[in-house]
């Protein structure tokens, strides 16, 4: 098959792919038209289709799709205007395909996080850590292939190991630079601070929020997680849990931006820039592979706030 990221404004589109998400709308004029998010395992693809006719069959997000069409540009960006499109039956695709997988070795990663946490030497600490990073098995696994978000960033698999160890990259580094910083609670805070997120997030290819995760949302259930684990543990401090349970429950560091506490502690507003630090760069990084080399302005982005322009130095030695 011929994937999303090789296809070329001017190109003829061709192939199975699959529908995201699928959105009935009406144009200007009156017309109906659908709104799709064609998704294979090199990324995702705006796609249109103006004219509903026989040609167009019966489907609906989350199947796999036959499509034809031509690629074309709307403002700046990469969009497929479709004129045929088939349901797939299972046989026709191999699912593996369709899984945007995070471009690093998730075996590396883990051991590289698993080796920057080596640091934390507080024998409370170092058992919550083994609890889950060490001991689990299973929870090992799913945080490896776990995505760390729907849309936003990093949300392919291999997404929060590869955020997580970015924060914890960065948190490593300022703790190093501020002696004033408790390390070794900023370190394990970063290890924990998304593993809500596998609870909130539907594994692929629903990759969708979850009764949990609409109901009570990654950071309480995360901080719930580590809170229930620290109890297990005979004579946990209980100043230090409820330091650890806040610099998750501060992480996203505004009320308005999902976090029921502002940070209060130093290790808890470290932690809220480095986690903002590596997504907005993260945010950045697939917008610009996504581009297609592009030199000129991208275009508004929402996360962003701002009409986003690649440099020179980001193209030409990236």
């Amino acid at each position: 098959m011929k994937y999303i990221h090789d296809y070329r404004e001017g190109d003829y589109c061709r192939g199975v792919y699959l529908c995201r998400t699928k959105q009935v709308l009406t144009a200007k004029t009156g017309k109906t038209y659908y709104s799709l998010i064609l998704q294979d395992k090199t990324g995702t693809v705006d796609a249109k289709v103006f004219d509903i006719n026989s040609g167009i069959e019966e489907f609906d997000a989350m199947d796999y799709i036959d499509v034809t069409g031509q690629v074309s540009s709307f403002q700046g960006n990469i969009q497929w205007k479709l004129a045929r499109i088939r349901k797939c039956s299972e046989g026709e695709y191999n699912i593996e395909d369709y899984m945007i997988t995070s471009k690093y070795n998730r075996d590396e990663m883990y051991a590289e996080l698993m080796n920057m946490m080596t640091c934390i030497k507080n024998i409370y600490l170092r058992q919550l850590i083994d609890m889950f990073f060490v001991q689990n098995k299973e929870f090992i696994e799913r945080f490896k292939k776990h995505s760390a978000a729907k849309s936003v960033h990093h949300g392919f698999i291999g997404g929060l190991l590869q955020h997580t160890l970015g924060v914890v990259r960065i948190c490593n580094y300022l703790s190093d630079c501020y002696p004033i910083i408790d390390k070794e609670l900023l370190m394990t805070a970063a290890l924990f601070h998304d593993v809500g997120k596998m609870t909130e997030l539907a594994e692929f290819p629903a990759s969708d929020y979850t009764d949990e995760g609409q109901l009570l949302g990654h950071i309480f259930i995360g901080a719930e997680l580590v809170g229930a684990a620290t109890r297990r543990i005979p004579s946990f401090p209980a100043k230090l849990a409820s330091e650890l349970k806040h610099c998750i429950l501060a992480h996203h560091g505004e009320l308005e931006f999902g976090s029921p506490k502002k940070p209060a502690i130093i290790e808890a507003y470290v932690l809220n820039m480095a986690d903002n630090t590596d997504a907005k760069i993260q945010i950045f990084t697939e917008v610009f592979d996504a581009s297609d080399g592009k030199m000129d302005w991208l275009g508004f982005n929402r996360m962003l706030d701002s009409n986003i322009r690649q440099t020179y130095g980001t193209k030409h030695n990236g």
